[in-house]
């Protein structure tokens, strides 16, 4: 099993307090750094400060060394696929290959309508997924004059520089909740698919269904990297726990009971002690979980990802 870390800095993180996460995490082992690419604050109060993901990462790319960066995911009505593309490629550069590519669709209607953002029905923002994905790998790796005409956007005689320093390009995320059009996506564009939450019964029908989705057009299912992102709380003991609990509650602004609030969760999250995290993770690998992204709702509790990196990362 291989794992990142997943944060929401929408929660109010400035640049420092993601920069802080991210060496943190290359410090306890993990593979990669994921954070959101969302522009309003949620969940919890809607007024706190919020950071460009791109830009935040290529700070980063400059200010560590070995982790993996990616979004998890960007959205396809945010930018141009053609800008995209040179922004991506440009902190695959500053970074020295080690960035990842997640996109997607979008979802949050009120986040698009308060920046003047154009928010389509889904058919449409899938229609964009698609193009986008089309694009930005013709510009990666197709010949220069490549031509693209979609129903969104069209290419003209492209010409591209520098390419990714990644050939013959970074690694694509295409990711949700499993829908047969989002399999479809995947099993055509995707390097990697990776999954929200989810118990493993549901995650191995998911990727079951991708498995056909590869098959329908001739893919080999075995191509596409699986994954999964789980919401993750751990304590090394039932006191540490219920502290971090009671943090996380307290950023969500939750105001039900907080057994009920996590007893919802409990299937579907990794909650609990290192052992308990550990088990979870086998049931995950048993039915094809690679790679495991923890979303980390305390992000700046960075002695949990201490604890995840030495109890649990370390293990494999």
């Amino acid at each position: 099993m291989r794992f990142a870390i997943m944060i929401e800095p929408q929660q109010g993180l400035s640049y420092a307090d993601q920069l802080a996460v991210a060496r943190r995490a290359e410090l306890a082992g993990f593979e990669a750094f994921f954070r959101s690419d969302h522009i309003q604050s949620f969940p919890g109060p809607g007024d706190l400060p919020t950071t460009d993901a791109w830009t935040v990462l290529a700070g980063l790319a400059r200010e560590t060394s070995t982790i993996r960066l990616g979004a998890l995911v960007s959205p396809v009505t945010y930018r141009l696929p053609g800008s995209f593309a040179k922004v991506v490629t440009t902190v695959d550069e500053m970074s020295g290959g080690r960035v990842e590519v997640a996109l997607g669709t979008g979802w949050h209607e009120q986040e698009h309508a308060r920046y003047g953002l154009p928010f389509p029905p889904i058919a449409e923002r899938a229609e964009m997924l698609e193009e986008t994905l089309t694009i930005v790998r013709g510009l990666w790796q197709e010949p220069d004059g490549w031509s693209y005409t979609g129903r969104h956007w069209t290419v003209s005689n492209a010409l591209f520089r520098p390419k990714p320093v990644q050939q013959p390009h970074p690694p694509i995320l295409v990711g949700g909740d499993g829908t047969p059009r989002g399999l479809r996506i995947a099993a055509r564009y995707a390097d990697e698919f990776n999954l929200v939450d989810g118990d493993p019964a549901h995650i191995a029908d998911r990727y079951a269904a991708l498995d056909a989705a590869c098959l329908a057009i001739g893919r080999d299912p075995r191509s596409i990297t699986r994954s999964a992102m789980l919401g993750t709380l751990i304590g090394s003991d039932a006191s540490e726990l219920a502290g971090r609990k009671a943090a996380l509650l307290a950023g969500f602004a939750v105001k039900e009971d907080g057994k009920a609030w996590f007893g919802r969760r409990e299937g579907t999250w990794i909650i609990g002690t290192p052992d308990h995290a550990r088990a979870r993770i086998a049931e995950l690998a048993a039915v094809g979980v690679e790679r495991l992204m923890f979303q980390d709702f305390v992000p700046r509790d960075l002695a949990m990802i201490d604890l995840l990196g030495r109890e649990v990362v370390a293990a494999g």
